[in-house]
């Protein structure tokens, strides 16, 4: 565990929710909900990645630590990336934990999950998912779909991703953007171009399976809610009073 690191991009972009990172919830910024979930993984050190000086001040002044990027950024892979090499420049770390900074109901326990396909040296990038359970989600583009084949219990080996809908005889998956990355994983997808499948259903991991990348994806209980419009920042506060 010593060698697992957990970075959370963070940015203060957001369009639908301006100022996302530093929403309260219940007297904390979201992004200190994320890091304080994280750092309850238990599995490595958790800092924030950011462009913001008012998020690395918003986190320092809770105790945690942050670090500053580069503002142009595409792809919060390609802000852990920076990050990471300027926290580790001796290559110390062999496992980076890519946790959104919108995910402040995430289970610390996922994120441990996370880390169980790594276990396989077969497996470049490890990422969650959770079983459809609501029948909506199935033709809702907004969901992306995991598709992949059963090689253990509670384990996927990820043939692709898709926002089609799901169809066909079940279980069909609700994907889960958390992703747990080998160092040389990380270093190898920041540097390849983006592909066509990948920029056909913007899905950034797809760019991975396309030039040849194992991921594997542990199959978790719940799917954490990601806060990107005020409305799901209202059910965040209520899904955390207490």
């Amino acid at each position: 565990m010593s060698k697992t690191i957990v970075l959370i991009p963070a940015r203060m972009a957001s369009t639908r929710l301006p100022g996302k990172p530093l929403a309260d919830i219940h007297g904390l910024p979201m992004i200190v909900h994320v890091l304080r979930r994280a750092q309850a993984a238990h599995i490595g050190e958790a800092v924030v990645a950011t462009d913001s000086e008012a998020i690395q001040a918003a986190v320092e002044k809770a105790g945690g630590r942050a670090v500053m990027t580069r503002a142009d950024h595409v792809s919060g892979s390609d802000r852990i990336f920076e990050a990471l090499e300027a926290l580790d420049p001796e290559h110390r770390f062999e496992i980076v934990v890519n946790v959104q900074g919108d995910l402040p109901t995430i289970e610390p326990a996922d994120i441990r999950a996370a880390l169980t396909p790594l276990a396989d040296p077969a497996v470049d990038i490890a990422t969650l998912a959770a079983v459809i359970v609501d029948a909506a989600e199935r033709g809702n583009p907004n969901v992306v779909k995991a598709i992949g084949a059963k090689v253990a219990p509670g384990r996927l080996h990820a043939r692709t991703f898709t926002r089609a809908n799901a169809s066909g005889p079940g279980p069909h998956y609700h994907h889960i953007g958390l992703y747990a990355y080998r160092r040389a994983a990380l270093e190898r997808f920041v540097k390849l171009p983006p592909s066509a499948n990948e920029q056909r259903e913007k899905l950034e991991q797809l760019r991975a399976l396309d030039a040849g990348m194992r991921i594997d994806i542990a199959v978790v209980n719940t799917v954490p809610l990601g806060v990107d419009t005020p409305e799901e920042l209202a059910k965040a506060r209520a899904m955390l009073a207490g």
